[in-house]
């Protein structure tokens, strides 16, 4: 299955980003869980850094500084798809 990539993401409330794919899917991804299990994460306790998140360049990821990204697989696979009534 090709992952599609990112087109782009936004800071949400209670660490979570919503990330719009080249296919048009919305998806939310929380990032708590990554924050309690992997060290790096831990920065993104403060909001201020959180909120600095953009799109890597191509759309294969997303990051906050060269420490602290993720792959569009890592979110595609693991964000819960935006469902609009």
């Amino acid at each position: 299955m090709d992952i599609p990539k990112i087109l782009s993401v936004q800071p949400l409330e209670n660490k979570k980003l919503l990330i719009k794919f080249a296919n048009g899917v919305e998806k939310i991804y929380d990032c708590k869980p990554l924050m309690e299990k992997i060290r790096p994460f831990k920065a993104l306790e403060n909001e201020g850094f959180f909120k600095q998140v953009k799109v890597d360049g191509g759309g294969y990821g997303i990051s906050w500084d060269d420490m602290v990204d993720l792959s569009e697989h890592e979110v595609w696979t693991n964000a819960v798809e935006v469902v609009t009534a």
